[in-house]
């Protein structure tokens, strides 16, 4: 497993120098809407509880999950069918689940619009695959309908079963409906107040801010744009809505160089992944990372012989490690010490605490 680990490392290393002579290259210009977007113009989430018809025997067990009855018998005493509460205690409908729904309700959009929808069983179903979403409210933070959402559910998983054994193929207790829900209600959204529309940046970084500005005000006229802080960008926008549209359209499309961020590496000790930034530099160093590996084997309990546990340390040689000032020689350099994934976190590590590794260590 050592010797895997080492040798999808090198690969992966291998990998990233090749590409280095892309990364080492300028910043290629993007667009302002790749960079920012416009304050006030956001996504709204909505949310809903239904119910899935039409399962094949996958539904939940609703002497385990009572909300599912429940839901069921406030839906029939509405079409009509009263049921007790002993009754509807007592149902056994192993065709139905109940499911939580979301849905995203994208900007300016207007009564009519379709939207899509995620389905996500809440139960114990074993799949909601094949069944029919019944007529659902989709709420927002305020409590108010903004959309009403039915449909077949579209499940990308598929899966089987006999006696104890299982097989299944991606997921089957969530699926979706493309255009299943329907705008009910808009959310007001304003562009801008007192004449100024502001741009606001995905992260922070005064000096893309700069850029972008210079970009605008030399499309658009000196003072169009103005720097407010770190992040958000004053633009000066007609009065007139039509002019308006027009004139954010084109300002959108301008092309800004964004700057080189932050040097960082990202860990992720989980899955023993290593992301690297750009920018990362290490200063020389000296490196020792002995490894230790532990063997056991079961032995033969039948015929009286115990485990064999053996505890192995090899021997850590310090290593020297150059200096490197872009992302070509740090690949280079730390794929010389031929660590495995999990060692090079724990190298990392020691390198930040020592002060050789020039960049900001994050770990997810």
């Amino acid at each position: 497993m050592k010797a895997n680990s080492g040798k999808w490392f090198r690969q992966a290393a291998i990998l990233a120098a090749c590409m280095v002579p892309l990364l080492g290259q300028p910043a290629l210009a993007e667009r302002i809407k790749d960079l920012a977007s416009i304050q006030g113009v956001r996504n709204n989430q909505l949310i809903g509880y239904g119910i899935v018809v039409g399962l094949d025997n996958t539904g939940d067990q609703t002497t385990q999950t009572p909300f599912t009855t429940q839901a069921l018998g406030n839906m029939l005493s509405q079409m009509g069918v009263n049921l007790t509460i002993e009754q509807a205690t007592k149902l056994q409908l192993k065709n139905v689940a109940g499911v939580v729904v979301t849905a995203v309700l994208p900007a300016f959009a207007k009564p009519g619009q379709p939207i899509d929808v995620t389905v996500s069983s809440m139960g114990n179903a074993k799949s909601i695959r094949g069944g029919t979403l019944l007529m659902t409210q989709m709420k927002g933070a305020d409590g108010q309908i903004y959309a009403m959402a039915q449909g077949n559910v579209l499940v990308g998983g598929v899966g089987a079963s006999s006696g104890a054994s299982k097989v299944t193929v991606n997921h089957l207790s969530a699926g979706r409906i493309p255009g299943g829900a329907t705008v009910e209600r808009s959310v007001p959204t304003g562009v801008g107040q007192g004449g100024f529309i502001y741009y606001e940046l995905a992260s922070t970084d005064f000096g893309t801010v700069q850029n972008v500005v210079d970009a605008i005000n030399k499309s658009m006229g000196p003072g169009t744009a103005q720097a407010v802080d770190g992040r958000r960008v004053a633009v000066r926008a007609p009065e007139d809505l039509d002019a308006r549209v027009s004139f954010l359209g084109r300002i959108e499309n301008l092309d800004v160089k964004p700057v080189a961020g932050l040097a960082r590496v990202i860990v992720n000790p989980r899955t023993g992944s290593v992301v690297m930034s750009q920018k990362v530099a290490i200063d020389a160093c000296a490196i020792a990372h002995g490894s230790l590996s532990i063997v056991v084997d079961g032995g033969q309990p039948a015929l009286g012989q115990g485990a064999d546990i053996q505890v192995k340390q090899e021997n850590g040689s310090l290593m020297n490690v150059k200096a490197g000032a872009n992302l070509a020689d740090v690949v280079k350099a730390l794929n010389a010490l031929g660590a495995n994934p999990l060692d090079l976190l724990a190298i990392l590590q020691a390198m930040k605490a020592a002060g050789a590794l020039r960049a900001e260590l994050e770990i997810i």
